[in-house]
């Protein structure tokens, strides 16, 4: 059995399209704080020397990544309009802008709070909560169709998706899904009919467990199978990634490094993956280059600050090709 996308190669050689990649899903502000010896308590305040601000959400990491690794992406969200901070760093990473909206409402905040045991997220939907509408305008539609491929890193409603899927099929774009840790969205049976018209989707384990109510990866990998979704890939966290290949099962693992933070680890895995996807790499490329994007992004604290170059990207690749 051939696995969605990969007999696309050719239609993307023969149509010329903006960008290998555009990315669409909500983007946040992070501030992140760290570095607390115990939990915050009401009525109090404590004192850090551990401060970031960064760009958040899973659609610019992915968007960021794959910048970093050369290819042509552009992001498509929604943000405040006085965010100039947000723009340039995005495009220090080498992101196209083309796709972002700007609202009244302020860019979505994030504020992250941990100690050494736990960590807490106290969010402001902000912008965000303009993107359905931004992706149900066909303009949004016609703009993203300017991709070969269209990675969608949201818990995309299914009315919506009944609409924008097939425009894009119809403009020759594959296209690849992520929703995060939606329990409510994973569970519903009404979004199985998504799954099944992308060509990649990205659960992590735990998600596939909450879709299956099943433990083990293959077990996890053939029961979405039965249920219709054939481009299932499965992130196992420091055990790699898995899908089916055919009536066999394919897997890689990722190189080993000294992991500082995970965050962000599965939408730069997305980005590997991605890369080797608009190469024409076989199925064991894809997860091969997912793990190695995945690996190197923990090895500094924050989502973005050790995300791969190309250069040292290819330096793991051919390490790995030995």
């Amino acid at each position: 059995m051939t696995i969605p996308g990969i007999g696309r190669t050719a239609v993307r050689e023969a149509v010329n399209k903006a960008w290998d990649v555009a990315i669409a899903g909500e983007i946040f502000i992070d501030h992140v704080f760290s570095g607390f010896e115990r939990w915050p308590q009401p009525g109090t305040e404590y004192f850090t020397e551990d401060y970031v601000r960064e760009v958040g959400g899973g659609a610019a990491i992915t968007c960021c990544a794959l910048a970093r690794l050369g290819a042509r992406v552009a992001i498509f969200g929604v943000v405040g309009e006085q965010d100039d901070w947000l723009r340039r760093r995005l495009q220090e990473y080498g992101v196209g802008l083309d796709g972002l909206q700007q609202s009244a409402c302020g860019t979505a905040i994030s504020v992250s709070i941990s100690t050494r045991e736990d960590r807490s997220f106290l969010t402001w939907p902000g912008a965000n909560r303009d993107l359905e509408a931004y992706l149900s305008d066909r303009r949004t539609h016609d703009r993203l169709a300017q991709a070969h491929h269209v990675h969608l890193a949201l818990p995309l409603k299914r009315s919506l998706a009944a609409e924008l899927i097939p425009q894009l099929r119809a403009a020759h774009c594959t296209l690849s899904l992520d929703v995060g840790h939606q329990p409510e969205w994973l569970r519903d049976p009404a979004n199985l009919a998504t799954c099944r018209e992308v060509d990649y989707f990205f659960p992590n384990e735990l998600e596939g467990r909450l879709m299956t109510g099943l433990t083990d990866p293959e077990e996890i990998l053939r029961e979405l199978r039965r249920r219709g979704i054939e481009g299932a890939v499965l992130k196992l966290g420091p055990a790699g990634a898995a899908a089916l290949d055919g009536d066999g099962i394919c897997r890689a693992t990722p190189p080993r490094v000294e992991a500082v933070d995970t965050t962000g680890a599965g939408d730069a895995f997305d980005a590997g993956f991605l890369r080797a996807v608009v190469q024409g790499l076989s199925l064991s490329g894809m997860l091969r280059y997912g793990c190695i994007c995945g690996a190197l992004s923990t090895r500094s604290a924050g989502a973005l600050s050790a995300l791969p170059s190309a250069e040292e990207f290819g330096k793991y690749q051919t390490t790995e090709e030995r």
